[in-house]
């Protein structure tokens, strides 16, 4: 079940990997359709940490809830899960090949937390909204500055010639594009 009003939307899943992709997906396409786009990435690097946790720990079920929200100042995206037992940080030696999702979400995120929530927990965290006065993305143009040179930047070339009794007419000077 998706919904998604103008600032909300949520998705119910089964955390199998199949599904964690497609919830990926929807968020990347919410955040695109709220004009977020600079956080698809952070984002979709949460969600889908959450939701591994989901499938590797949850218990009796994999079911969850997934809600992404757009608040004033910030998105928040939360998992519910029917688990009770609340995830820790772990910390993980540096050849281990799991145990570092909670630490990245906490890294790459503004806040996070655990709420229980009966059935179970809701994990969430936060990321720092763009402002409505900050440019989107694909408006986004590159500020050009001129700099008051301490030496002219063009030096001007005299083109002569070397041929002896030819008259030409006189041209301006030629300009180099290379400085120096």
């Amino acid at each position: 079940m998706i919904s998604h009003p103008s600032r909300h939307c949520t998705v119910e899943l089964q955390a199998l990997p199949s599904r964690i992709g497609q919830v990926r997906r929807i968020v990347s396409a919410q955040l695109r359709y709220w004009h977020m786009d600079v956080l698809i990435d952070r984002a979709s690097l949460g969600v889908t940490e959450l939701l591994s946790n989901v499938h590797r720990h949850a218990q009796p079920d994999k079911t969850c809830t997934v809600e992404i929200e757009l608040l004033l100042d910030r998105l928040k995206v939360s998992v519910h899960d029917h688990d009770p037992r609340l995830p820790v940080v772990a910390d993980a030696g540096p050849l281990a090949t799991c145990g570092r999702g909670l630490a990245m979400v906490a890294a790459m995120s503004e806040s996070w937390g655990v709420l229980p929530d009966d059935p179970g927990k809701v994990v969430w965290f936060t990321l720092p909204a763009p402002s409505a006065a900050e440019p989107a993305a694909w408006d986004r143009r590159p500020h050009l500055t001129a700099a008051v040179p301490d030496r002219p930047r063009f030096t001007e070339v005299a083109l002569g010639d070397h041929v002896a009794e030819v008259h030409r007419p006189e041209t301006a000077p030629a300009r180099s594009a290379v400085p120096g």
